[in-house]
Formats: structure tokens, sequence, C-alpha cells
């Protein structure tokens, strides 16, 4: 992939799963990278693999005071910020009727508001250099709405159309592309890592994680999404991809399947099973 060769990408989430998969392939198609996220040994250990220049910039995404000086030095290490891959997130397990309010302020705060932030901070500077391309990490769960995914959904769903929005002002003015990427079930730490009612973290994975898509897959299709100045990827298979095609096709269908698998899910995980 030629077009990405003495390009500098900005990956937040970068330190493991499609984050880590996206540096590695960035790198391996000529791109410099700056790897973002909270741990700086993994973000380093990354970074060790890549065959081109990497910057590890850490910083926890929520951190709104130190935004802009971050983006100021990822701007200053190689001149410009090519592409921004907005991918750093927390998922969610829990049913609405048991989870603390506060459980939907931090998630959309990670998932929404923080992209949107680091976003806006640098599309004066993408303007004034002429084009970028900013791909955002939203999910199925962003188009179709499952279960056991309230605040995650309504982060996802809301990314999705900051980014559509953001399209339709940029893309023509000013040669800045946007790709929306909703990815099914990808095999990272996503469940593992996400908030139950309370706010902490489950501590296990599902089966479909665990059997879900190569990070690695996801990350080349992205490339070639950019590549190709695709406004949308959907990456699924199987029912997570139909319900998201039903969801343009044929809404009252994909409303009916949702509410009979919620009910069931919510009845199992009232009962203890939340595999």
């Amino acid at each position: 992939m030629s077009d990405f060769a003495g390009k500098t990408a900005w990956i937040t989430g970068a330190s493991s799963g499609i984050g880590e998969a996206l540096a590695k392939a960035f790198s391996a198609a000529g791109s410099k990278v700056v790897l973002s996220g909270r741990r700086t040994e993994a973000l380093q250990a990354v970074a060790d693999q890549l065959p081109t220049e990497a910057l590890v910039l850490p910083f926890e995404v929520t951190d709104y005071d130190v935004l802009a000086s971050k983006v100021d030095e990822a701007w200053a290490w190689a001149g410009s910020v090519d592409i921004l891959v907005n991918n750093a997130g927390v998922s969610q397990r829990s049913l609405a009727v048991k989870t603390d309010p506060q459980v939907y302020t931090d998630l959309i705060n990670i998932d929404l508001i923080a992209p949107i932030w680091l976003t806006q901070l640098q599309l004066p500077k993408m303007v004034e250099a002429g084009g970028a391309h900013i791909v955002a990490i939203s999910s199925v769960a962003g188009r179709i709405g499952p279960p056991l995914r309230t605040a995650y959904a309504a982060a996802k769903h809301g990314l999705i159309g900051y980014m559509d929005s953001l399209r339709t002002e940029v893309s023509v003015r000013h040669n800045i592309n946007v790709t929306n990427v909703l990815p099914g079930s990808v095999a990272t730490n996503v469940s593992r890592n996400a908030l139950t009612a309370d706010g902490s973290s489950r501590g296990k994975s599902d089966a479909n994680i665990d059997g879900g898509d190569d990070p690695a897959d996801l990350a080349n299709d992205i490339l070639k999404a950019i590549q190709d100045k695709t406004p949308e990827l959907i990456f699924a298979k199987g029912m997570e991809l139909e319900a998201a095609q039903k969801r343009q096709s044929d809404p009252d269908a994909l409303f009916e399947m949702m509410n009979q698998m919620g009910a069931q899910i919510a009845e199992r995980y009232e009962a203890g099973d939340d595999a």
C-alpha cells in the first residue's frame, strides 16, 4: 500500500487489540505512527516491533486539559498528522435498569466526547495542511442497539452521527475524508474490559468475541477503506452483518428480532448467566 509511505498516522488505544493491529499495518505500509493510550510500557512494546519511526504519546483520552498540548506534540513530531484514528474506547455489559447513571457519563465521555475533542482540536491544522483522513472506530452496536450495551450503543451511535455530519462540511471544501468503521465481533479484550452496572471492569470475555475476527484482518480492511476514501466500513459477518443491513432495509424486522433476542439475553443475565 504505497499510498501510506511517508505519511503519519496517529492511533489512540494503540497498546493492544485493533489499535496495535493498525499500528503494525500502517508501519508495514511505510507510515510513521503516533501511538497513544494510557499504558506507556505497553505502547513502547508495540513501538519496538515496528519497522518505521514511532512516537509514544501516552495520555488519558478524557484528560481534556492536556489534549491541546498532546495535539501540538504529535503535529510537531512529524510536521503533520495525515491520518487520525479514534480507536480508544470501552464497552459495557449491564442491564439498563440496574446500571448506575455515572456509568453512562463515564462511557460516553470515553467513547464519544473524547474522540470529538481530539478531532476538533486538529481540524484547523488539517485544514491548513490541505487535507487529512479521520477514522472513527464505532461498532455494529452503534447501528443496531444490542442488549446489555445501552451506554455503549448510545456513544457509538453518536460517534457515527458526528463523523457523518463532519464529513459533509470538510470532505469537499477541505479535502478531509472521514471513514466510520463498524466492527462486529473482533478477538480483543473489549468484553473483558467492559464496564458493568457499578462501573467496574467485567473481567471476563464473551465466546463470540473470543471467536471473533482477527484484528489484523480488520486493520488491513481499514487501510483499504482509507485508500478508497470509503465513508463507512461494516466489518462483520453472520447475524451481526445481517442485523446491520436490516437497520436500513427492514428496520421493523430488525427491531422485532432484537426485542426477542434482548428478552432472552436479559433473562439469562438476571439469572447470573452473563456469558
